[in-house]
């Protein structure tokens, strides 16, 4: 490894090291990589930026703090289980006209791959409304509200005043978290806008790759018997621990 490894190889190792030991010196990545500490200072600035990690005095700390990441970080995340999940999803959509999306990358993922002709789409995503804009047909309502730059996307009172004058026929939705008890968030303004919006919609479809499974995050937003389904790519043996009534339905499939 050197100055020549792809930056996002080297932001990948810093994170899995942080996630690891807690926190580092520039010292001690700059050896791990074998890069100098300048272009670890940068990396660490950028990353922070991201969301990914806390600079400290001559070093960084893992973010754990419960910010959401970046969606440009969380479209690079675990991509594959992403793209895996929306497949899924893609066979199993309700007709619709009216839909709300939350800013979640599994999301995105989903919609880059439908025809939304003649749909009305409302969602809080900065990013998710920038490609809608390009597909054709399609009528896009943005959220205005509180704007939290860490995950390009906007939530608080405005937004969550704003949902009060929609009705949804479909809820999409992915979280940051699913636990036997129902799908968790990070952040309050995020499970406030997500619970408010899955409320005033008459289906509700949760999308959520197999590795948010098991994690619990300080705000519950909905119970698993709330959503219509959950569309997943997760192994059997994982989802029957999760099944534990007639009305929670998964499919990964």
């Amino acid at each position: 490894m050197n100055e020549n490894m792809f930056t996002r190889e080297r932001y990948k190792l810093i994170e899995d090291y942080l996630k690891k030991e807690s926190r580092a010196t520039v010292d001690e990545l700059a050896k791990m990589l074998y890069v100098s500490p300048a272009t670890v200072r940068r990396d660490l600035t950028e990353m922070e930026k991201m969301g990914q990690i806390k600079r400290t005095h001559g070093g960084a700390i893992y973010n754990d703090s419960g910010d959401e990441l970046n969606i440009f970080v969380r479209i690079e995340n675990n991509a594959r289980e992403k793209d895996e999940t929306a497949q899924i999803a893609l066979k199993h959509l309700p007709s619709f006209n009216t839909v709300f999306v939350d800013n979640s990358s599994t999301c995105l993922a989903l919609l880059s791959k439908m025809d939304l002709s003649h749909k009305s789409v409302v969602t809080n995503g900065f990013q998710l409304a920038v490609m809608l804009e390009k597909k054709k047909g399609v009528k896009v309502l943005f959220l205005g509200g509180q704007i939290l730059y860490s995950s390009f996307s906007t939530a608080g009172s405005f937004a969550t005043s704003m949902m009060n004058d929609f009705h949804f026929d479909l809820f999409l939705s992915s979280c940051a978290g699913l636990e036997k008890d129902g799908s968790y968030e990070q952040t309050l303004e995020t499970m406030e806008l997500k619970k408010l919006a899955s409320s005033r919609s008459d289906k509700k479809l949760l999308l959520i790759d197999k590795t948010k499974f098991g994690h619990a995050y300080l705000y519950h937003t909905n119970s698993l018997s709330d959503y219509d389904l959950i569309i997943t790519n997760a192994e059997d043996n994982v989802i029957k621990e999760y099944v534990s009534g007639e009305n929670i339905h998964f499919i990964n499939h």
